[in-house]
Protein backbone atom coordinates (compact mmCIF):
# COMPACT_ATOMS: atom_id res chain seq x y z
CA UNK A 1 0.00 0.00 0.00
CA UNK A 2 1.31 3.02 -0.97
CA UNK A 3 1.64 6.13 1.60
CA UNK A 4 -0.61 9.40 0.43
CA UNK A 5 -0.57 12.49 2.16
CA UNK A 6 -4.25 14.31 2.85
CA UNK A 7 -3.45 17.38 0.04
CA UNK A 8 -4.55 17.71 -3.94
CA UNK A 9 -1.61 18.47 -6.70
CA UNK A 10 -2.78 20.94 -9.28
CA UNK A 11 -1.38 20.33 -12.55
CA UNK A 12 -2.25 23.13 -15.20
CA UNK A 13 -2.16 22.49 -18.97
CA UNK A 14 -2.85 23.50 -22.73
CA UNK A 15 -2.80 20.28 -24.04
CA UNK A 16 0.88 19.05 -24.16
CA UNK A 17 0.15 15.74 -24.07
CA UNK A 18 3.41 14.03 -23.71
CA UNK A 19 4.82 16.79 -21.27
CA UNK A 20 1.59 16.21 -19.43
CA UNK A 21 2.57 12.69 -19.03
CA UNK A 22 6.10 12.69 -17.98
CA UNK A 23 4.69 15.18 -15.10
CA UNK A 24 1.99 13.21 -13.97
CA UNK A 25 3.99 9.85 -14.03
CA UNK A 26 6.75 12.36 -12.01
CA UNK A 27 3.54 12.96 -9.70
CA UNK A 28 2.53 9.25 -8.91
CA UNK A 29 6.05 8.21 -8.63
CA UNK A 30 6.41 10.72 -5.59
CA UNK A 31 6.45 9.09 -2.41
CA UNK A 32 4.42 9.73 -0.30
CA UNK A 33 1.86 10.26 -2.69
CA UNK A 34 -0.42 13.02 -2.86
CA UNK A 35 -4.10 12.06 -1.97
CA UNK A 36 -5.82 13.81 -5.16
CA UNK A 37 -4.54 14.82 -8.53
CA UNK A 38 -6.27 17.80 -10.52
CA UNK A 39 -5.51 17.95 -14.28
CA UNK A 40 -7.04 21.93 -14.95
CA UNK A 41 -7.70 21.32 -18.81
CA UNK A 42 -7.50 24.30 -20.73
CA UNK A 43 -6.53 22.74 -24.03
CA UNK A 44 -10.07 22.94 -25.82
CA UNK A 45 -9.32 19.08 -27.44
CA UNK A 46 -10.18 15.64 -25.94
CA UNK A 47 -6.50 14.24 -26.02
CA UNK A 48 -6.22 15.54 -22.09
CA UNK A 49 -9.31 13.93 -21.32
CA UNK A 50 -8.23 11.02 -22.71
CA UNK A 51 -5.50 10.62 -20.93
CA UNK A 52 -6.68 11.35 -17.41
CA UNK A 53 -9.43 8.74 -18.28
CA UNK A 54 -6.25 6.33 -19.04
CA UNK A 55 -4.58 7.57 -15.66
CA UNK A 56 -7.78 7.48 -13.76
CA UNK A 57 -6.93 4.52 -11.31
CA UNK A 58 -3.70 6.64 -10.45
CA UNK A 59 -5.91 9.21 -9.08
CA UNK A 60 -6.47 11.66 -11.31
CA UNK A 61 -9.13 13.71 -12.40
CA UNK A 62 -9.37 16.41 -15.21
CA UNK A 63 -11.31 19.54 -13.96
CA UNK A 64 -12.02 21.67 -17.26
CA UNK A 65 -11.51 25.29 -18.26
CA UNK A 66 -12.89 26.37 -21.28
CA UNK A 67 -10.61 29.91 -21.29
CA UNK A 68 -7.45 29.68 -21.38
CA UNK A 69 -4.97 31.59 -18.37
CA UNK A 70 -2.31 30.63 -15.86
CA UNK A 71 -4.49 32.67 -13.16
CA UNK A 72 -7.52 31.39 -14.49
CA UNK A 73 -6.27 27.54 -13.86
CA UNK A 74 -4.94 28.38 -10.69
CA UNK A 75 -8.33 29.87 -9.41
CA UNK A 76 -10.27 27.25 -10.88
CA UNK A 77 -7.98 24.35 -9.46
CA UNK A 78 -7.66 25.86 -6.10
CA UNK A 79 -11.48 25.75 -6.10
CA UNK A 80 -11.75 22.57 -7.16
CA UNK A 81 -9.76 20.35 -4.49
CA UNK A 82 -10.65 18.49 -2.07
CA UNK A 83 -7.75 19.07 0.28
CA UNK A 84 -7.36 22.54 1.70
CA UNK A 85 -3.38 21.87 1.63
CA UNK A 86 -2.48 22.02 -2.43
CA UNK A 87 0.87 21.47 -4.62
CA UNK A 88 0.97 22.93 -7.67
CA UNK A 89 3.20 22.22 -10.63
CA UNK A 90 2.78 23.19 -14.66
CA UNK A 91 2.43 20.50 -17.47
CA UNK A 92 6.18 20.97 -18.31
CA UNK A 93 7.90 20.36 -15.50
CA UNK A 94 8.59 17.11 -13.35
CA UNK A 95 8.57 17.00 -10.07
CA UNK A 96 11.59 15.17 -7.58
CA UNK A 97 10.71 11.87 -6.11
CA UNK A 98 10.28 13.81 -1.97
CA UNK A 99 8.46 16.99 -4.17
CA UNK A 100 4.65 15.82 -2.28
CA UNK A 101 6.56 14.68 0.95
CA UNK A 102 8.46 17.35 1.36
CA UNK A 103 6.02 20.41 0.41
CA UNK A 104 3.55 17.89 3.02
CA UNK A 105 5.82 19.13 5.59
CA UNK A 106 6.98 22.52 5.11
CA UNK A 107 3.14 23.20 4.91
CA UNK A 108 2.84 21.43 8.68
CA UNK A 109 5.84 23.62 9.75
CA UNK A 110 4.09 27.02 8.55
CA UNK A 111 0.42 25.97 7.23
CA UNK A 112 -1.10 29.51 6.46
CA UNK A 113 2.47 30.01 4.53
CA UNK A 114 3.88 29.49 1.00
CA UNK A 115 6.60 27.39 -0.11
CA UNK A 116 8.21 27.68 -3.28
CA UNK A 117 11.56 25.56 -4.18
CA UNK A 118 14.68 25.20 -7.53
CA UNK A 119 13.30 24.87 -10.74
CA UNK A 120 15.97 23.69 -12.48
CA UNK A 121 16.29 23.44 -16.21
CA UNK A 122 15.21 20.23 -18.43
CA UNK A 123 17.33 21.36 -21.67
CA UNK A 124 19.34 23.70 -22.69
CA UNK A 125 19.23 26.19 -19.77
CA UNK A 126 19.78 29.07 -22.32
CA UNK A 127 15.90 27.87 -23.82
CA UNK A 128 14.34 27.30 -20.63
CA UNK A 129 12.61 30.42 -18.56
CA UNK A 130 12.01 30.90 -15.49
CA UNK A 131 14.87 29.31 -14.01
CA UNK A 132 15.80 29.26 -10.03
CA UNK A 133 18.77 27.75 -9.08
CA UNK A 134 19.90 28.93 -5.51
CA UNK A 135 20.98 26.69 -3.22
CA UNK A 136 20.36 28.46 0.15
CA UNK A 137 17.11 28.61 1.94
CA UNK A 138 15.27 31.85 2.37
CA UNK A 139 12.35 33.59 4.44
CA UNK A 140 11.00 36.46 2.43
CA UNK A 141 8.21 37.10 4.85
CA UNK A 142 8.52 40.99 5.82
CA UNK A 143 10.04 41.91 2.43
CA UNK A 144 8.57 44.19 0.08
CA UNK A 145 9.16 41.85 -3.55
CA UNK A 146 7.31 40.31 -6.23
CA UNK A 147 9.67 37.74 -7.92
CA UNK A 148 10.19 35.31 -4.90
CA UNK A 149 7.14 33.11 -6.26
CA UNK A 150 7.29 30.62 -8.71
CA UNK A 151 4.51 28.98 -9.01
CA UNK A 152 5.25 25.70 -10.89
CA UNK A 153 6.76 24.54 -8.00
CA UNK A 154 4.29 25.73 -4.95
CA UNK A 155 3.21 24.85 -1.96
CA UNK A 156 0.12 26.76 -0.50
CA UNK A 157 -3.78 26.45 1.92
CA UNK A 158 -6.27 26.87 -0.18
CA UNK A 159 -8.09 29.20 2.02
CA UNK A 160 -5.40 31.47 2.68
CA UNK A 161 -5.12 31.98 -1.27
CA UNK A 162 -8.53 32.38 -2.25
CA UNK A 163 -8.64 35.09 1.03
CA UNK A 164 -6.35 37.03 -0.37
CA UNK A 165 -8.22 37.51 -3.97
CA UNK A 166 -6.62 34.27 -5.50
CA UNK A 167 -4.79 34.82 -8.78
CA UNK A 168 -5.25 37.95 -10.69
CA UNK A 169 -6.89 36.91 -14.09
CA UNK A 170 -6.75 40.27 -15.08
CA UNK A 171 -2.83 40.11 -15.41
CA UNK A 172 -2.04 37.58 -18.57
CA UNK A 173 -0.69 35.79 -20.18
CA UNK A 174 2.69 35.52 -17.57
CA UNK A 175 3.12 37.63 -14.10
CA UNK A 176 -0.25 36.55 -12.18
CA UNK A 177 2.31 34.80 -10.18
CA UNK A 178 4.34 37.95 -9.21
CA UNK A 179 1.18 40.25 -8.37
CA UNK A 180 0.04 36.77 -5.99
CA UNK A 181 3.34 37.50 -4.52
CA UNK A 182 3.50 40.70 -4.52
CA UNK A 183 0.18 40.91 -2.72
CA UNK A 184 1.06 38.05 -0.20
CA UNK A 185 4.24 39.49 0.98
CA UNK A 186 2.17 43.48 1.18
CA UNK A 187 -0.04 41.17 3.36
CA UNK A 188 2.92 40.28 6.22
CA UNK A 189 2.03 36.29 5.34
CA UNK A 190 4.78 33.98 5.49
CA UNK A 191 6.52 32.88 2.24
CA UNK A 192 9.82 30.84 1.87
CA UNK A 193 12.21 29.23 -0.62
CA UNK A 194 13.68 25.82 0.07
CA UNK A 195 15.67 24.19 -2.45
CA UNK A 196 15.25 20.97 -1.37
CA UNK A 197 11.20 21.34 -3.43
CA UNK A 198 12.93 20.47 -6.73
CA UNK A 199 10.49 20.53 -9.79
CA UNK A 200 12.90 20.47 -13.33
CA UNK A 201 11.39 23.01 -16.09
CA UNK A 202 11.47 21.52 -19.87
CA UNK A 203 12.62 22.77 -22.77
CA UNK A 204 9.50 22.67 -25.46
CA UNK A 205 9.81 26.13 -27.08
CA UNK A 206 11.67 26.96 -30.30
CA UNK A 207 13.83 29.96 -30.44
CA UNK A 208 11.07 32.13 -32.07
CA UNK A 209 9.09 30.89 -29.79
CA UNK A 210 11.17 31.82 -26.78
CA UNK A 211 11.47 35.75 -28.67
CA UNK A 212 7.72 36.10 -27.91
CA UNK A 213 7.42 34.41 -24.82
CA UNK A 214 9.96 37.30 -23.44
CA UNK A 215 7.87 40.22 -25.05
CA UNK A 216 4.65 38.82 -23.72
CA UNK A 217 5.89 38.37 -20.17
CA UNK A 218 7.72 42.00 -20.11
CA UNK A 219 3.92 43.06 -21.25
CA UNK A 220 2.22 40.95 -18.78
CA UNK A 221 4.72 42.55 -16.06
CA UNK A 222 3.78 45.66 -16.84
CA UNK A 223 0.30 45.01 -16.52
CA UNK A 224 1.26 44.16 -13.37
CA UNK A 225 2.81 47.49 -12.49
CA UNK A 226 -0.09 49.49 -14.03
CA UNK A 227 -2.03 47.61 -11.59
CA UNK A 228 -0.59 48.79 -8.34
CA UNK A 229 0.18 52.58 -9.72
CA UNK A 230 -3.43 52.34 -10.41
CA UNK A 231 -3.76 51.65 -6.30
CA UNK A 232 -1.48 54.73 -5.41
CA UNK A 233 1.83 52.12 -4.93
CA UNK A 234 5.06 54.62 -5.93
CA UNK A 235 7.39 51.39 -5.50
CA UNK A 236 6.43 50.30 -8.83
CA UNK A 237 8.40 53.42 -10.44
CA UNK A 238 11.80 52.19 -8.78
CA UNK A 239 10.88 48.72 -10.74
CA UNK A 240 9.89 50.09 -13.56
CA UNK A 241 13.08 52.14 -14.05
CA UNK A 242 15.61 48.71 -12.95
CA UNK A 243 13.76 46.74 -15.60
CA UNK A 244 14.18 49.51 -18.24
CA UNK A 245 17.58 50.25 -17.45
CA UNK A 246 18.02 45.73 -17.62
CA UNK A 247 16.18 46.30 -21.35
CA UNK A 248 19.02 49.01 -22.54
CA UNK A 249 21.52 46.70 -21.73
CA UNK A 250 19.45 43.95 -23.27
CA UNK A 251 19.60 45.43 -26.51
CA UNK A 252 23.15 46.99 -25.99
CA UNK A 253 24.39 43.09 -25.60
CA UNK A 254 22.15 42.58 -29.00
CA UNK A 255 23.91 45.13 -31.46
CA UNK A 256 27.44 45.08 -29.59
CA UNK A 257 27.60 41.17 -29.13
CA UNK A 258 25.44 39.76 -31.01
CA UNK A 259 23.50 38.10 -28.48
CA UNK A 260 20.38 36.83 -29.90
CA UNK A 261 16.82 37.76 -28.66
CA UNK A 262 15.70 34.43 -27.59
CA UNK A 263 18.81 34.15 -25.03
CA UNK A 264 17.97 37.06 -23.28
CA UNK A 265 14.80 37.94 -21.51
CA UNK A 266 15.70 41.52 -21.18
CA UNK A 267 15.30 41.77 -24.73
CA UNK A 268 11.64 41.41 -24.70
CA UNK A 269 11.50 44.55 -22.16
CA UNK A 270 11.70 47.32 -24.76
CA UNK A 271 8.96 46.32 -27.15
CA UNK A 272 6.84 44.92 -23.94
CA UNK A 273 6.60 46.80 -21.03
CA UNK A 274 5.32 49.82 -22.59
CA UNK A 275 2.80 48.25 -24.06
CA UNK A 276 1.93 46.28 -21.03
CA UNK A 277 1.57 49.59 -18.59
CA UNK A 278 -0.53 50.97 -21.49
CA UNK A 279 -2.61 48.06 -20.98
CA UNK A 280 -2.98 48.02 -17.45
CA UNK A 281 -3.48 51.65 -17.54
CA UNK A 282 -7.07 50.48 -19.39
CA UNK A 283 -7.60 47.80 -17.95
CA UNK A 284 -7.47 49.09 -14.05
CA UNK A 285 -8.78 52.40 -14.72
CA UNK A 286 -12.27 51.73 -11.82
CA UNK A 287 -9.35 49.27 -10.05
CA UNK A 288 -9.19 51.04 -6.78
CA UNK A 289 -9.44 49.31 -4.05
CA UNK A 290 -9.47 45.60 -6.11
CA UNK A 291 -6.68 43.17 -5.59
CA UNK A 292 -7.63 39.81 -7.07
CA UNK A 293 -10.41 37.82 -8.86
CA UNK A 294 -10.97 35.08 -6.84
CA UNK A 295 -12.40 35.70 -3.56
CA UNK A 296 -11.78 39.23 -1.15
CA UNK A 297 -11.24 42.49 -3.02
Amino acid sequence: MVETVPASVLVRTIGRIDLLRACLESLFACRPRASEFLVVDQSGGTAVATLVEELAGSGARRVPCAERGRALALNVGLLAAAYDLVLVTDDDCTVAHDWTGLGYEYMVEEPRGIVTGRVLPGGDPGAVPSIRADSAPRVWTGEMHFGALYTGNMACDRREALALGGFDERIKPAAEDNDFCYRWLRAGKPLRYQPDLTVWHHEWRSREDLERWYVDYARSQGIFYAKHLRLGDMRMLRWIAYDAFAGLRGTAARLVLGRPRWSDAAQGIPAGLPRGLLEGWRIFASARGTVGTAGEG
